[in-house]
């Protein structure tokens, strides 16, 4: 008999999906130029030309039986020690190999570290607005959810709602930034505040509290961002990373798992994640992704149009009246809706004008509405008249 958990999830697809796919078949149907697909978060620069080069270079010359041979369960050696150092170096941290643990992308750290630390009937903070994910990621570890509610004036952190949900039963907190869906970036006081309400409810209730950073956008950071290092605030840290913003490379599944040396049990927690392995069958990211990377870790892929798109469409969108908190980095931005109900604007207004855009509460944020823009600048120029079609719909 199969699994009625899981057969019910089949039931329940991604609204980002949804409107993903109906952007294909409309552009399918009518052309390309009938749609704005802003609704994935697919980077829309190239990696590098030297990522491909090592890629390329590991296919020549390395013996392809070492090559395509097994990954030690913890991952590749030389990999590891050349993450730890690349961190240390850009951060002042003092990882050593065995703080770090390659996955399959964020999905995989985050998977691993939310496992590591958490017992089933424990609960998890996460902050609204969220990588709608974060919900499976960590029911699936028995976990519980608990949701602070949005900072809508600057997508902060609500200290006041944190403060009331942080219980004896509380394992972990996950934070994402910079931020999907808002595109906005904690602030080194915000970081600062959090690390110390953190410690003293550690003190208070006699046991840990991880601090579990989802950060595949790191390097997506625009000018004058205040951007701090997460760890570098709070002990009892795990950073979840992935390359597939910051070298394009999304497909290639490869991120990895970096505990603070100076967390509890720092030691311990890679091993474990080899024996969480196990039971996901996660088994380590491909080797020649691994080793591709050891050359790759001071350099990104040229983000620069990101910061571009970005000031185009916040410039045209709160001219035309759309009110936005202004992002920081990343590829994305979280306008308010013209109208209280953002599944109407964006499945009616939006929708029929070839505008392909996310409502916020697949985010758990009411009212609001994500734009994807890692997309051709031209394809933004092109868009802003219907944005502004869509709001004078309304307004």
């Amino acid at each position: 008999m199969i699994n009625a958990f899981y057969k019910e999830m089949t039931g329940k697809e991604s609204v980002i999906r949804q409107f993903f796919d109906y952007s294909r078949k409309r552009a399918a149907e009518f052309g390309p130029d009938s749609v704005f697909d802003f609704s994935i978060g697919n980077p829309s620069v190239p990696a590098p030309e030297s990522t491909t080069e090592s890629m390329q270079r590991l296919l020549r010359e390395k013996d392809p039986v070492s090559l395509h041979g097994y990954s030690p369960t913890l991952g590749q050696p030389t990999t590891k020690e050349a993450i730890a150092e690349s961190l240390n170096k850009r951060f002042g941290m003092n990882y050593g190999a065995n703080h770090i643990f390659p996955t399959s992308g964020a999905a995989g750290a985050l998977s691993h570290a939310l496992r590591a630390v958490t017992q089933p009937g424990d609960t998890v903070i996460i902050f609204a607005p969220y990588f709608p994910e974060y919900i499976p990621y960590i029911t699936g570890t028995g976990a519980k959810v608990s949701i602070v509610p949005a900072d809508t004036d600057a997508f902060q952190i609500n200290f006041d709602k944190l403060e009331e949900l942080l219980t004896p039963e509380v394992s972990a907190v996950l934070i994402n930034s910079p931020n999907n869906p808002t595109g906005t970036v904690y602030t080194t006081e915000t970081i600062r505040r959090l690390a110390s309400v953190l410690e003293k409810k550690q003190e208070e209730f006699g046991h840990e509290i991880f601090l579990i950073t989802d950060e595949p956008y790191r390097e997506i950071v625009f000018k004058g961002t205040d951007s701090p290092f997460v760890s570098a605030f709070y002990d009892n840290s795990i950073c979840c990373y992935s390359f597939s913003k910051s070298l394009s490379l999304p497909g290639e599944r490869i991120g990895y798992l970096a505990v603070n040396p100076k967390a509890k049990d720092a030691d311990l927690i890679v091993p474990i994640c080899g024996q969480i392995s196990r039971f996901t069958g996660h088994n380590c990211p491909s080797s020649l992704m691994q080793l591709a990377l050891e050359t790759e870790l001071y350099i990104t892929s040229d983000l620069s149009i990101y910061e571009k798109n970005a000031e185009l469409l916040y410039n045209a969108l709160t001219e035309t009246g759309y009110s936005i908190v202004k992002p920081g980095g990343t590829f994305y931005m979280f306008p308010k809706s013209p109208i209280d109900d953002a599944n109407e604007f964006c499945w009616s207004a939006a929708k029929e004008l070839g505008l392909i855009i996310v409502p916020g509460d697949s985010f758990d944020c009411p009212g609001y509405f994500r734009i994807s823009y890692c997309v051709p600048t031209e394809r933004i120029e092109k868009s802003i008249p219907l944005f502004e079609q869509a709001f004078r719909k309304y307004k």
